[in-house]
Order: structure tokens, then sequence, then C-alpha cells
């Protein structure tokens, strides 16, 4: 009878917490990765990426959104920043690698 599990109401809360944080971090890092694979693009000074398909195809690029398109994004909030790209590529035609860097940079300082 509740051999291993955290049966009393302070327990359970602690753990809930925990796993709260826990999932908040993994976010944090997934976002911080993303913008992390751009950033180093940015700019005048910008390095190009070499990116390999599945299908052995390379393409050269420094440009934030394609890098990002070509990604094969699995995490939530990784996924996220994508969109945020996209969305500012389709507002502004600009800036799409910036808006990732910010919100990096943003979630770098939690």
């Amino acid at each position: 009878e509740g051999k291993g599990k955290a049966t009393d109401g302070a327990t359970g809360a602690f753990n809930k917490k925990e796993k709260e944080k826990d999932i908040r971090m993994s976010n944090i890092q997934a976002a911080k990765a993303i913008a992390d694979c751009v950033r180093t693009s940015l700019g005048p000074r910008g390095m190009d990426k070499m990116i390999q398909d599945s299908r052995g195809e390379v393409l050269i690029t420094n440009d934030g959104a394609t890098i990002l398109q070509k990604m094969e994004v699995v995490h939530p909030t990784a996924k996220m920043l994508v969109e945020i790209s996209k969305a500012q590529d389709i507002e502004a035609g600009d800036g799409t690698t910036t808006v990732v860097v910010i919100a990096g940079a943003l979630l770098r300082a939690c």
C-alpha cells in the first residue's frame, strides 16, 4: 500500500513542484539550443552552416530561416521558436534569425 510512492500531501506537492521545474528547464534548454544553432550565422561576419539531409544532399547557407526550416525539430518549445521565425518572415520578411537569438538570450537570463 503506497510503497515507493508519495502518499501524503506535502511530499506530493514537493514532487509536483520539482517536476514543473524540470519541465521548465527542459523547455528553456531546448529553446537555447535552437538559438545557439543560428546565433553564429547572424550578422556580416556570420558563419555558413553545412546541412546534410536524409538523402545525403548538402546545403550550405547562413540564412537563419533556411537553417531552422531544414532542422528536424521535435521538442515542442523548439518548434515554437521555428514558428516564431516563420511568422517574422511572413510579417516583415527579415529578422528571422534575430527573433530566435533574442528569445534565446531572454531565456538565458532566467
